[in-house]
């Protein structure tokens, strides 16, 4: 399909695509919970639906643009290596379809990644290039093994193929939602790039026009909500530590930016200490364990529950690789 489009002009997905998405991954993936709990909905003074990427294939929503992506590498020009960079999700996500595929895979992964990330990145057979990511550009790196190895690139979020096979989470979420005959105020969706958000907001306004959209973002690394209210795509310069290890890019993606802009209401901002919080409130209450990431929309209903009284929202649980001995430790923390 690339070559069909302009070197000069990529088209955005449109909600034709990410329905194409969906029959490919039939028998690909799973079709996850959207979960509601009154007990919660009582507490909170809302009606909340929380969506179970966190029980996808991999951990994550990432397979399924992962698969998306590579399953339609033409077969004529198809070369049987794939390069991806990625902080952990899409690394295993790619690795994982890599096998499934029958593809040679090479991950660039960050060396701050959590273990349980890079581990299963290399049980699907990945070949994995470790890099700094205060000092060095994974873009970059990647290339550059493309240019002297050969291979596609499959990029995290910023490519039409993998905005949406994300998007096919909305697409799941308006049907789930069609049959309890719930209208749905306000989405709450973690993001990175912005893959994720953007498929999401193009599948749920062909439904749900009057529905409000946010990203949310780790403080510190909210590209997306500077964005948003500059009109521009803002390149962050400088970084410090955050839990949230997949939410971690200074810049939105050129073709992420361009759909958000249109179509979000706007950007959220959580802090470390709140994703914490959610990350507790979800063991407690949902009894699941998600990253700090896979949290961060959960954080945000928390903390700005006040604006979403009596509202029905959608909140995006994204993920559920977290090391183990960190996440108990996150448990153990006070409240």
């Amino acid at each position: 399909m690339d070559t069909e489009r302009s070197k000069n002009k990529i088209d955005l997905p449109s909600f034709t695509d990410i329905s194409m998405a969906a029959q490919r991954l039939v028998g690909i993936i799973h079709c996850t919970p959207l979960f509601e709990s009154l007990k919660i909905n009582k507490k909170l003074g809302a009606k909340i639906f929380f969506k179970m990427e966190s029980k996808q294939r991999t951990g994550s929503f990432k397979i399924r643009g992962a698969y998306n992506r590579i399953s339609q590498i033409p077969i004529e020009t198809r070369s049987r290596n794939i390069v991806a960079f990625s902080s952990g999700n899409h690394a295993q996500a790619v690795a994982a379809v890599a096998k499934m595929l029958d593809f040679k895979a090479t991950i660039v992964m960050p060396e701050d990644a959590p273990e349980i990330k890079i581990s299963a990145t290399r049980k699907y057979g990945a070949n994995i290039i470790f890099y700094n990511r205060l000092t060095k550009n994974r873009e970059n790196i990647a290339r550059s093994l493309i240019a002297k190895n050969g291979g596609t690139l499959v990029p995290p979020f910023d490519h039409p193929l993998v905005i949406a096979g994300q998007g096919t989470v909305g697409l799941e979420i308006s049907k789930q939602l069609e049959k309890l005959n719930s209208v749905p105020d306000v989405f709450l969706v973690p993001c990175s790039g912005g893959g994720l958000v953007s498929g999401i907001a193009i599948a749920i306004k062909q439904k749900f026009k009057k529905a409000k959209i946010f990203s949310v973002e780790p403080s510190g690394y909210d590209d997306t909500a500077r964005s948003l209210k500059s009109g521009n795509r803002v390149v962050l310069s400088q970084f410090k530590p955050s839990i949230c290890d997949a939410l971690l890019v200074p810049t939105p993606g050129k073709l992420t930016f361009q759909i958000n802009q249109r179509l979000l209401s706007g950007g959220l901002v959580v802090t470390d200490s709140m994703v914490e919080n959610a990350m507790r409130f979800a063991h407690n209450f949902l009894g699941q364990k998600i990253e700090p990431s896979g949290c961060a929309a959960l954080a945000a209903l928390l903390e700005n529950i006040d604006k979403f009284r009596n509202k029905i929202v959608v909140v995006i649980l994204s993920g559920k690789n977290v090391d183990p001995h960190f996440f108990n430790k996150i448990l153990n923390e006070k409240i």
